[in-house]
């Protein structure tokens, strides 16, 4: 392995017993464990090139330990294969220095460094990059990225499959290990599948047709970078969708790629991709099975006997060592449990495992790069942000008091991070609980995950002797009476339904009926302008009664702040049900009407009113910070609650500030500033009190 170091503490990790901490033999390649992180693409690159930041996002998670990482999920080969998100642009000859940049840096601590090539086929869209047309095997539109394709000419066959040598031989000088071919939902499964693939011979029909093109493509890297080279395929051995590749079909394909002696590992998933509820099969989210489709990989493993990866929704450590120990992979893939803990590898070798910050499979990540945004974890604010944030918080020079108000999301990250560097902290918070609106959430029971967002920094701060006082409600004499140096206010924030022109007090919150204050009436409106999870989780627990629903939102769309994946659970548990949703209507006022209330509603499209009957009316409209301590606090404090954006932007240590009567530096975080979600919480509590 070119430029790999760390020999001798590589050496002494194999002397473990853990299936997980074993060494693995991959052709010439030696991987120092079982742990790999699958290809992925976060969306950072700049300019279609992993640059800096992309660069430091796998280093963090090298130096930790992982004996693999894959970049890209999916590098482009060609020029009509766009990215749909931030993706790397393979096609292009500067990439093979930013990707030797990265190589070297993953290498200097002893991980391999692959990375996924692909040309999209269908999945992506015409009015990208070129503004070429898109090409398939047939005119089939994929309904998640909706463009009709062009079916492919002989002609782009040719010019495709150059492209892959092209890219794979840039991959080879940037001194990678070797390179994933992408087989699921892009163009070389388009091939494959019934469902895409209506070419006549030589390219469809019989399944060896519609393998050609894959075996043209690996003839074609294989000249250009020799038998040495490492070559995979991740493909679906079953689409699982009516018509298209069978369990049976995928067993033949898997035997195929292994008698074709060009393919060095297969990495199998199961499923299609082509809509939102079929990718979240793929890639489960919270509240689903874990681990869905690892029995399925095994079997590909024993029938194939080939080296065999997996990942999806594996995201903890006991999980990953029966994979291995039950001889069901040879590398077991934990890439969103690496976006939640870079270091997971270095705390299974410490024996820290309760260190581990879970992943709490809110799909936070990928549903972000499916809005065009960039990879972010939901409570790990420094994923993505290794340019500027510490995953390991060091020592202050000097001991500081720190007093937190609410242990929310950013009040325990604050007293987290405040107790990491050595301050004596003390926490109050005016329920009997911690959690603020995760444990809310946590109280649907598919959402019970999110609890360990909390519980892990309970226990990281009760390791540091954290001074918690719960059923609190503080006051400025408990606050002056700790003679503190640093107030952080997190206090959140409460229900807002002040959203009416009348009707007000005839309203009810999307929280009361979440926690249970309120009992859910028989003929229900929610009303939701701010499209969160809050809406969808009220929703379901009054359909659960038989109630009828109605979901109305002055947007033109619903739920927007869920995003993709995740409506995908709520969906199915609603529609079923009688439920219904409405847009581009605002609901203006209520009045009762005997035991009733009636409803006038607008839009703001037109002056169009109209009245409707419910027996409760729901309001999910966000929050109004509790903020009236803060207020109390301001005069009293050094800085009189100025917060410098440009420190604060910047990761840099907050000025003392120019109230010479003020006894301590103030500041809040979090929804007590205004409503935001649970990683603005987090990273507000961590870029404030890294540097303290």
């Amino acid at each position: 392995m070119p430029g790999f170091r760390n020999k001798s503490r590589t050496e002494s990790w194999k002397m473990s017993k853990d299936p997980l901490l074993q060494p693995y033999q991959l052709k010439h390649l030696t991987l120092k464990n079982r742990i790999m992180i699958t290809s992925h693409e976060p969306a950072y690159p700049e300019d279609g090139m992993p640059k800096d930041r992309y660069r430091a996002y796998h280093e963090e998670r090298a130096k930790a330990g992982v004996a693999m990482t894959m970049t890209a999920g999916s590098a482009a080969v060609s020029r009509d294969s766009p990215p749909v998100f931030n993706n790397i642009l393979a096609y292009k000859d500067e990439v093979v220095g930013w990707m030797k940049k990265v190589s070297d840096a993953c290498h200097e601590h002893g991980c391999a460094v692959m990375i996924q090539l692909t040309h999209l086929g269908r999945r992506t869209g015409w009015n990208k990059g070129d503004w070429l047309p898109v090409v398939s095997p047939s005119h089939s539109r994929e309904p998640a990225h909706r463009a009709f394709p062009k079916q492919i000419e002989d002609w782009d066959i040719a010019r495709i499959i150059v492209d892959y040598a092209d890219a794979a031989e840039r991959m080879q000088a940037a001194g990678l290990d070797g390179i994933e071919l992408q087989a699921y939902g892009h163009l070389m499964d388009q091939f494959w599948s019934p469902l895409t693939n209506t070419l006549e011979e030589p390219y469809g029909g019989s399944l060896d047709n519609r393998l050609r093109f894959t075996f043209e493509v690996l003839d074609a890297i294989r000249k250009r970078v020799g038998d040495e080279f490492i070559v995979g395929v991740r493909y679906t051995a079953d689409e699982v969708s009516e018509g298209g590749i069978s369990a049976e079909e995928g067993v033949e394909i898997s035997k195929l790629l292994k008698d074709s002696g060009q393919v060095d590992f297969l990495n199998v998933i199961r499923g299609h991709i082509d809509t939102d509820p079929a990718l979240t099969d793929v890639i489960p989210v919270q509240g689903m099975k874990s681990a869905p489709h690892l029995d399925f990989a095994g079997e590909i493993r024993k029938i194939t006997g080939m080296p065999t990866f997996h990942a999806a929704r594996i995201p903890d450590v006991a999980t990953a060592r029966h994979a291995i120990a039950s001889g069901l992979l040879d590398m077991v893939g934990m890439t969103r449990a690496h976006m939640a803990d870079p270091h997971l590898v270095r705390k299974i070798i410490e024996k820290r495992e309760d260190d581990i910050r879970p992943c709490v499979g809110a799909t936070y990540c990928l549903d972000r790069i499916y809005q065009a945004g960039d990879a972010l974890c939901m409570h790990n604010a420094a994923t993505g942000r290794e340019l500027t944030m510490p995953h390991e918080i060091t020592q202050a020079d000097s001991a500081r008091k720190v007093v937190i108000v609410g242990a929310g999301p950013a009040g325990l990250e604050a007293a987290r991070v405040a107790s990491a560097r050595g301050h004596e902290v003390v926490v109050f918070e005016a329920a009997g609980d911690p959690g603020g609106q995760v444990r809310l959430t946590a109280k649907n029971p598919r959402r019970a995950e999110m609890i360990s967002i909390i519980e892990w920094r309970m226990a990281q701060c009760e390791k540091r002797n954290v001074i918690f006082h719960f059923n609190r409600w503080a006051e400025i004499e408990d606050i002056v009476a700790q003679s503190p140096d640093v107030v952080i206010i997190a206090t959140g924030g409460l229900p807002d339904t002040q959203v009416l022109d009348e009707g007000d007090d005839l309203v009810v919150s999307s929280w009361d009926i979440i926690s249970g204050d309120v009992k859910p009436g028989q003929d229900v409106l929610i009303y939701d302008d701010a499209g969160d999870h809050a809406a969808l989780q009220a929703a379901e627990k009054i359909a659960d009664t038989g109630a009828r629903v109605e979901i109305m939102t002055p947007d033109r769309s619903f739920a927007p702040e869920v995003m993709a994946m995740n409506l995908v659970p709520y969906m199915r548990f609603l529609q079923d049900k009688e439920v219904t949703f409405t847009v581009t209507y605002r609901l203006k006022s209520v009045a009762r009407d005997g035991n009733r209330l009636n409803a006038t509603i607008g839009s703001d499209y037109s002056d169009l009113t109209k009245q409707r009957s419910f027996d409760q009316i729901v309001i999910n409209h966000g929050t109004i910070p509790l903020d009236q301590l803060y207020f109390d606090l301001k005069p009293l404090s050094s800085n009189l609650g100025v917060l410098d954006h440009e420190a604060f932007i910047n990761g840099q240590p907050q000025l003392a500030g120019n109230n010479d009567n003020g006894g301590f530096q103030l500041f809040r975080i979090g929804d007590a500033v205004a409503a935001r979600n649970t990683h603005a919480a987090i990273y507000d509590g961590l870029r404030l009190v890294k540097d303290l």
